[in-house]
């Protein structure tokens, strides 16, 4: 499995800065506001449960559920009214220090690309749009669920998906066992998005939404999402440029 590292970034001329404050607020949320894990009342309040979004009902009462054969108690707490609001709290916050910095890296790596190609304040609403498809896309799979989901994963995914369409021979630094390797990125984000398809799989023929506390489901949508917006704003960029290009005068000598 290759885990990029960096890419190049040579051809930038400007700075993130929405994917920075992306990267802010979701070290925050997870040192402020879940106090790196301790806040449990927080976590379990915002974060996205299925059947909280399904039935529009907010569940305080601690859940049983059947997880690989064994009965465990999901604690519930208070969340925000409407609990809807899940959907957008939920894409910042994090299971761990590994969930989070993991995350944050990918974002950091492939983020500002994809900002300057679409500009910050588009950038901005294609984030949260895909955060919001990918959250979807899990409730769908297990739409009575009662288990929290949570994390950036599902819209970073779904940058991941943009990067791929906008930038698909950008070479990509990874880690491949003990060294350091360079690929273009269709091949990183390639391997990356069949291993979800593969785990995805796994788990739906499981009759599980979720394999190690992984949602695939959320990486599938979202990603999916990202190639779609990717590809609908490379094919419209480029009529307009071509428009521009046919209104503007000639010169001759």
């Amino acid at each position: 499995m290759l885990f990029p590292i960096s890419d190049d970034d040579r051809r930038l001329s400007g700075s993130a800065y929405v994917t920075l404050a992306f990267v802010i607020v979701n070290l925050v949320v997870f040192f402020v506001f879940q106090q790196a894990g301790a806040n449990t009342d927080f976590i379990y309040g915002w974060s996205v449960i299925p059947a909280e979004i399904t039935s529009g009902t907010d569940l305080v009462a601690s859940q049983t559920v059947e997880a690989r054969g064994q009965q465990v108690e999901v604690p519930g707490a208070p969340g925000p009214e409407p609990i809807y609001l899940t959907v957008l709290t939920a894409m910042f916050m994090h299971g761990g220090y590994a969930h989070l910095f993991g995350n944050l890296l990918y974002l950091w790596i492939f983020g500002d690309n994809v900002e300057e190609r679409i500009g910050s304040v588009a950038f901005l609403g294609f984030y949260v749009l895909c955060g919001i498809a990918a959250t979807f896309a899990q409730v769908g799979l297990d739409p009575d669920g009662v288990l929290p989901n949570l994390g950036a994963s599902g819209a970073i995914s779904g940058v991941l998906g943009a990067y791929i369409v906008f930038f698909p021979r950008n070479r990509v630094h990874a880690l491949f066992f003990y060294f350091v390797v360079s690929v273009p990125a269709f091949i990183a984000i390639g391997t990356w998005i069949l291993f979800q398809f593969f785990n995805g799989l796994g788990a739906v023929v499981a009759t599980e939404t979720a394999v190690g506390g992984v949602a695939y489901g959320a990486h599938i949508g979202g990603f999916l999402t990202g190639v779609l917006a990717g590809g609908l704003w490379r094919l419209v960029g480029s009529k307009e440029a071509s428009t521009l290009s046919a209104r503007s005068p000639r010169r001759n000598g």
